[in-house]
């Protein structure tokens, strides 16, 4: 099947766009089947997190880059639950595909290595969105929160759902069972979702984490994020786009070499 691929012999052309809208449609499909979970509960849990943060430390904290506490951590809140929820699409397909044993499905049929990680990648993208409409719906009917910058701030929403999507596809390839994938979520992706300035300005840091965090990803979709919301921000935003776009072709770039070799995927 990867030489058919790499010979470039498939009778449908050089883009394969049935099969890869087929992928897309089935990836988006999955988590819409079970929206409760998948789309409101994130939602319950955004919101869980706001009242709690706003109850026990909100009236003590004080204003934070001038604006008050419950409005800063509120697009942290909303870009933390896209990422996790982009990952979590990408990484349970695939992990779920594997322990089931059919996983052959996604990869017999006629679909390039990078066919297969847009596929992927729409469906991630598509529940990152709709968790942040839905979320962003909720944070204007009870805080009175809009977007600043609706552009921006949807810009950062697609990226963060695009690098974790990517992020999610190696972590489904590389782990063999639940347990492994949980493990890399508990120790990898909750540790960068919550330090990297969710619920606190990095300008509070001392000189070694404040170094650590600028070479984080995520704490660029964060920042970026909450300028897009509200308008305030901890670095440059342009160069956070950047650093996110390219760190999203990076990951992607791998994504796409595991799925060409197979690693992990082929018995």
């Amino acid at each position: 099947m990867q030489e058919f691929h790499e010979m470039g012999s498939r009778r449908f052309g050089r883009v394969n766009w049935l099969g890869l809208a087929t992928l897309a449609k089935r990836e988006t499909q999955r988590f819409l089947a079970v929206w409760t979970q998948t789309l409101m509960a994130p939602l319950a849990t955004a919101g869980l997190f706001l009242v709690i943060f706003s109850i026990a430390i909100g009236e003590r904290r004080g204003d934070v880059m001038g604006v008050d506490f419950t409005t800063f951590i509120a697009p942290g809140i909303l870009m933390m639950t896209v990422i996790q929820n982009s990952f979590a699409n990408t990484s349970s397909s695939i992990v779920i595909s594997k322990v089931q044993g059919n996983i052959v499905d996604t990869l017999m049929p006629p679909l390039s290595p990078a066919e297969l990680v847009l596929g992927y990648l729409a469906g991630a993208i598509a529940r990152g969105v709709l968790v942040a409409l839905a979320i962003a719906v909720g944070l204007a009917l009870f805080l009175g929160i809009v977007p600043a910058h609706p552009l921006i701030w949807l810009g950062f929403v697609t990226l963060g759902a695009a690098f974790l999507g990517a992020l999610g596809m190696v972590a489904g390839i590389f782990a063999q069972k639940f347990d492994q994938m949980a493990a890399i979520t508990n120790f990898i992706v909750t540790p960068l979702a919550f330090l990297s300035g969710t619920f606190y300005s990095v300008e509070a840091l001392p000189g070694a984490l404040y170094t650590i965090s600028h070479v984080n990803p995520v704490f660029y979709l964060m920042d970026g994020g909450r300028y897009g919301m509200i308008g305030v921000s901890d670095s440059s935003v342009s160069l956070g786009a950047a650093i996110v776009l390219a760190s999203t072709l990076a990951v992607s770039l791998l994504a796409w070499a595991l799925f060409r070799k197979g690693y992990r995927l082929k018995a």
